[in-house]
């Protein structure tokens, strides 16, 4: 459990939503603050990506998926896995997911 302005938000063991319906950007920037991390503009095109291909495919993308993806939707250099990595230290795509409020993505350990 979270709390984010004065509301408390249910999360999983592993931090993830219990309820996608909670996630805000303020929800993000609480998560983000939890790992040490300040959001720029690069995170939050990865977080909406996610967000969107969510939506789309009612599932979070693996990393594999999400760096074959990505790079065309958003430009080369987000398909790189190391800039990826860059953004997101714990996991692009795990770390990404739980900001983006989105399950943990099958096959991430």
């Amino acid at each position: 459990m979270i709390e984010v302005n004065g509301r408390a938000i249910e999360t999983d063991a592993e931090g993830y939503l219990a309820n996608l319906s909670d996630w805000s950007e303020e929800v993000a920037e609480f998560l983000a603050t939890q790992d040490d991390l300040k959001l720029t503009e690069k995170h939050w095109q990865v977080i909406h990506w996610i967000r969107a291909y969510y939506e789309e495919n009612g599932t979070a993308p693996n990393l594999r998926v999400m760096t074959k993806l990505i790079g065309s939707d958003l430009g080369d250099e987000f398909g790189d896995k190391k800039f990826l990595f860059e953004l997101f230290p714990y996991g692009p795509a795990k770390q990404a997911a739980r900001y983006a409020g989105m399950p943990k993505p099958t096959g991430c350990v």
